[in-house]
Formats: structure tokens, sequence, C-alpha cells
């Protein structure tokens, strides 16, 4: 049977122009959504309208694009489609096959546009996700990294100077019985000094892309400090509170979708998960479906309701609330109490406190729990919320290596 190439017709162009939304702009009345709620307010392409009298007027834009041909059987029905990119000749028609032989789906209107021939090809790099729609392999893992306790670690001097290699393994002498020590990035070579640091005993790594901007190379610079050996990596977080800092959920869901996918081409296919306050959890839960489990910074500290002794209280009550909401395992991230600072209504810095807080947070929860912070964090400075304490949440006091 001989196939017609239908070129003009006016309903092909209707479906030229729904099989392509990037080569021309239909008025939001046929779509029934503006442009940016379908496609946000990035989009390049724009679309200019106005009523007068009741009537519309229509400003069409136009780009350089490919074109879409269809072919139709002699009964005029569409059974191919093919692009056609600038200075390139119309495709051979395929031959007509019956819609049951696995054609592909006719492309949704909302989706991506067809991609142009590269003209040098490159590995395939993963796609970030799409804002607010983690793709459908994330967020699989409910059961979290699974540890009893662990400790955060920064590798700075007073100065804001990285720790040299030396420094770090003397931090690490004074560091014992915990399973797991959080680091929150990748700078002063922090990941191979602590490995180095812990080479020989059973501690693991709770790792950290700091920067969403610099998703990649975080990435990259993590795998070439584990060198193929993930072994003695626990879990990989995206961000610190990011959501709380203003950061839109979208983004943060789209870097960890980038962060698992560069990091699975490295080998790496444990958890990953961004870190976030409690409130930020609870208001965005998304964040959490996204990951592989729920990771909180949850201090009962800058509450100013809870005095020390009923830490372990107010923190378990935030796990419980959360891990009820979302389904998966809530990982205290951060936790603890200042020995140092100034009065924050019913919570007080003091070395007793400290102790007292430690104490409760231990007694209520057994498990994936990771107190803030090894030592006090002297190069850190306070601001109006932080009430004089931010360089006291040392668990072990001042470093030995700074």
């Amino acid at each position: 049977m001989k196939a017609t190439l239908l070129v003009t017709l006016v309903g092909t162009l209707v479906t030229l122009a729904a099989l392509q939304p990037h080569r021309m702009l239909f008025p939001s009345q046929s779509l029934g959504k503006t442009l940016t709620e379908r496609v946000g307010s990035s989009h390049q392409h724009g679309k200019r309208q106005a009523q007068q009298k009741g009537e519309v007027h229509i400003a069409w834009t136009t780009v350089d694009g490919p074109d879409v041909i269809v072919y139709v059987d002699s009964h005029g029905k569409p059974y191919s489609t093919a692009t056609v990119y600038p200075n390139q000749h119309p495709p051979t028609p395929a031959p007509h096959a019956p819609a049951s032989a696995g054609n592909p789906p006719p492309q949704e209107l909302n989706g991506p546009p067809p991609a142009a021939p590269p003209q040098n090809p490159q590995p395939a790099q993963p796609a970030p996700a799409q804002p607010g729609k983690p793709p459908a392999n994330e967020g699989s893992v409910t059961t979290g990294p699974g540890f009893k306790s662990g400790i955060s670690y920064s590798p700075y001097n007073g100065d804001n100077s990285c720790k040299s290699t030396q420094q770090v393994a003397t931090d690490f002498s004074k560091i014992s019985g915990y399973q797991v020590i959080r680091l929150y990035g990748t700078d002063c070579n922090q990941v191979a000094n602590v490995l180095a640091a812990t080479k020989g005993s059973n501690v693991k790594l709770f790792l950290g892309i700091f920067d969403l901007a610099q998703v990649q190379k975080e990435a990259e610079t993590i795998a070439n400090a584990i060198r193929g050996d993930w072994s003695k990596v626990n879990a990989i977080s995206v961000g610190n509170e990011m959501v709380n800092k203003g950061t839109s959920p979208g983004t943060v869901i789209g870097a960890i979708g980038q962060a698992r996918g560069v990091l699975k081409n490295h080998g790496y296919t444990g958890p990953v998960a961004t870190v976030d306050t409690m409130v930020a959890m609870v208001d965005h839960p998304e964040i959490c479906k996204a990951s592989d489990f729920c990771a909180v910074n949850c201090h009962a500290f800058f509450d100013g309701n809870v005095p020390a002794e009923k830490s372990g209280e107010f923190v378990k009550g935030w796990v419980d609330k959360i891990g009820k909401a979302t389904g998966k395992t809530v990982v205290v991230t951060e936790t603890g109490w200042p020995s140092q600072g100034n009065q924050n209504g019913k919570a007080i810095p003091s070395p007793q406190n400290h102790r007292a807080a430690i104490s409760s947070i231990g007694g209520a929860l057994s498990n994936n729990v990771i107190y803030y912070s090894a030592y006090n964090d002297m190069w850190k400075k306070d601001g109006p919320s932080t009430f004089g304490a931010e360089r006291f949440w040392g668990i072990l006091g001042n470093a030995p290596g700074s």
C-alpha cells in the first residue's frame, strides 16, 4: 500500500504544532493553561496577548527549529512521523506497520521537544529531575542507611584555614565509639584526609555535597577520593538546610537527581538524601520523598521551650512525626546542645546542660542519630539567632589538632 505525504492540510499543522511546542506557541485558551503554568517562568519563548472590546489579538512568535513530517496511509490515517532539522533532507518514510507493532506513543504536549542531533556525540549525562517531579526510581529506599550513632566533623582551623592531613589525624585520635562520621562538603581535601584517619577501623562516612551549584564537581571529588571502594560510605547528602534557607524544593530535588546520576556513573548505589530542618521537612515532604530517607537537623535548644533534660523527648517527637508523614526512615543528622552561650527561654547553655541533653537524646533514640559536633567550631561566627553559642556545640570540647 503506497503512503501519501500530507503537507499543507490545516489539521496536520495543528498536529505538528502540538507535537512541537517550541515551534509555535498556542494561545492559552486552546491549552487551558498559561505558558508559565505549563513550563515554568524560565521558558525562553513568550506569548503576548491583549483583549480589546471582546476581541483577542495574538502575536505569534516563531523560531527556526526542526520540522515534523506526518506520514499517512491511503485512507488518510497517520502512521509515522519524522523530524527534519535545518539543512537536512527529509528521510525516507518507514514502512507502514500496525499500531500493535510497537510504534512509540505520540509525544505529550508538555513533554520535552525533540532534540537536535549532536554534532559531536558525547557520553550521556544524567538529566536533573524536573522541579517537584523526581524520577520514578528516586527515593525508593525506605530503611535508611542504618547505624547506631555518629558524630559530625569540620576540618577548619579557627582562622578558617584548612586543617592539614596530620591535624585531621590528630583530631580523630580522640574520636571513638561512633559508627558514622558526617562530613558536610569536599573542600580542604577532607574526604581523603578523613578516610586516611579512619583507615583500618569499621567507621563509615556520611559524606556531603554542600554547594548545589557544584553538584557534579563535588560528586566527582568524592568519587576520586573513594577510588572505587564505596564500602566505607554510609550515605551521601546533597545540601544542608537549603529549603530552610530559601532554596526552592524543586531546585533541591533536581540536585538530588543529578547527584544520584553522577555518583551511580562512578559505581555508587547507596542512599542519597538532602538534609534540612525538621520544620522544613514537615512543610515540604516532597524533599524527603525524593530522597532515599529523611535526613533532619533537629535541635531542641533553638525551640526555646525545652529544657536540656527534655531534649530526647523533643527530638523523638519530630522523628515520629516525620516518619509517620512520609513512611520513610528518619535519620537525625544533627542534634546536640551548646556548652556556652546565651539563654534562649528555657534553653540554657552550660557544660552540665550539654551533658544532660546528650544523655536525654541517647536515651530516647537508639539508632540513626548523628551528634553535633565532634569539637567546638571556633571558625564559626554568631548571628542574631544563634544566642552566642555557635562555636560551642563540641561533644569533645576543643579540637586537639587546632
